[in-house]
């Protein structure tokens, strides 16, 4: 596993320390190992299917289950045996849990019932959390007259008046339609950044994770398969499993021919090509293999459109396009390839979208290529 931090993380200390947590259900093994650190201020997201892990290993750093075995600190303090209420954490559910029989501000303030604090000072303090997620005003509302974006600005409002030093995010955009997802998305983000606390985000969403996150933890079957930034993530994922997973990638079969610093390829639909070695996420090896790549790394040429001066091209039919509006996306397929690749283009002004059956040209980089040498099975 591989790891690049983001800038603004990179130098934060760790937060959060995991080391080889585990976690079982009698026979059931949830968390396998499970080391890393989770840094101060930084948007750290728990990507994978159902079932990886994720939302138990959340629960784990919130206290909500017990670890099996390792070990796990939090502002370096051991959290064996210290309850979720005791520890600097708080978690916004994917549910939101909001009390429809209070109000906004009275769902707000809920956690600050027992705090010593003046009865001002709690209504000043309500009323900068609602500002904060912009809900300055609904403050008298009735929580069941609260659309679902603004029952989740109140759950979030909710757990950041207690001013956690972490902030747990289970899937609370899931519920939301398309738009305000989006929304609240970037809304979520540019919060973390004015806070400045560490937020900690379970999704099963890839484009949700690439989007928010400062680093993203891709889980498989109770393991971390690859921690890294978002960017590397998609352009350089270390496993054929992580490159399936996040976004779409297209994969070729490949021969290796001989490998040292530029290794030597015979790639069906592209023919024999050379790329560097870092292009390999594993140890590269001669013998049957695969090249992956993402529909943006490659460029349909048009009539006119002169060959690129790097790169190559390859020779391919128009098998099926979607037109998207501001995007096209096209299935070709490659001479001497069984499966069509799929290729992304801008619809810019003058550009045609090409009709199925035609005949183009594919002008693509070795750069872009990731080469898989993993075992079959």
């Amino acid at each position: 596993m591989t790891s690049s931090p983001a800038p603004a993380a990179r130098l934060a200390r760790p937060l959060i320390e995991l080391r080889e947590v585990e976690k079982y259900y009698g026979d059931y093994y949830a968390l396998r190992k499970i080391t890393t650190d989770i840094r101060e201020g930084e948007f750290f997201s728990l990507l994978g299917p159902s079932g990886c892990g994720k939302t138990t290993l959340l629960r784990c750093i919130a206290g909500f289950e017990d670890i099996s075995g390792g070990h796990l600190a939090i502002d370096g303090k051991d959290m064996e045996d210290v309850p979720a209420n005791k520890r600097p954490t708080n978690m916004v559910f994917q549910s939101y849990a909001i009390f429809p029989h209070l109000t906004v501000e009275e769902n707000v303030g809920f956690g600050l019932r027992r705090d010593p604090s003046s009865k001002e000072d709690k209504a000043r303090r309500v009323a900068e959390a609602l500002e904060m997620v912009g809900l300055k005003g609904f403050g008298k509302r009735a929580a069941h007259a609260l659309s679902g974006g603004q029952r989740q600005r109140v759950a979030l409002a909710r757990a950041l008046i207690l001013k956690p030093r972490v902030l747990l995010l289970d899937e609370p955009l899931s519920a939301l339609d398309k738009k305000m997802r989006e929304q609240m998305q970037s809304e979520l983000r540019k919060l973390q950044r004015q806070v400045g606390i560490t937020f900690i985000l379970v999704t099963h969403d890839q484009e949700e994770a690439l989007i928010m996150s400062d680093r993203i933890a891709v889980m498989f079957e109770g393991e971390i398969a690859q921690l890294d930034s978002p960017e590397r993530l998609y352009r350089r994922p270390i496993s054929r499993k992580v490159a399936e997973f996040i976004g779409i990638m297209n994969f070729l079969p490949a021969q290796v021919l001989s490998t040292g610093p530029q290794i030597a390829l015979d790639v069906a639909g592209l023919g024999q090509i050379g790329i560097d070695a870092e292009q390999c996420p594993g140890t590269p090896r001669t013998g049957e293999a695969s090249v992956g790549f993402r529909p943006e790394t490659m460029t349909v040429l048009y009539d006119g459109d002169p060959e690129p001066t790097r790169g190559k091209v390859a020779q391919g039919t128009v098998e099926e396009v979607v037109y998207f509006g501001d995007m096209s996306y096209y299935e070709v397929r490659l001479e001497g390839v069984e499966k069509p690749v799929q290729i992304s283009m801008r619809n810019v002004v003058g550009r045609p979208v090409l009709p199925r059956g035609s005949r183009t040209r594919i002008a693509w980089e070795a750069g872009a290529l990731v080469l898989f040498c993993e075992p079959k099975g």
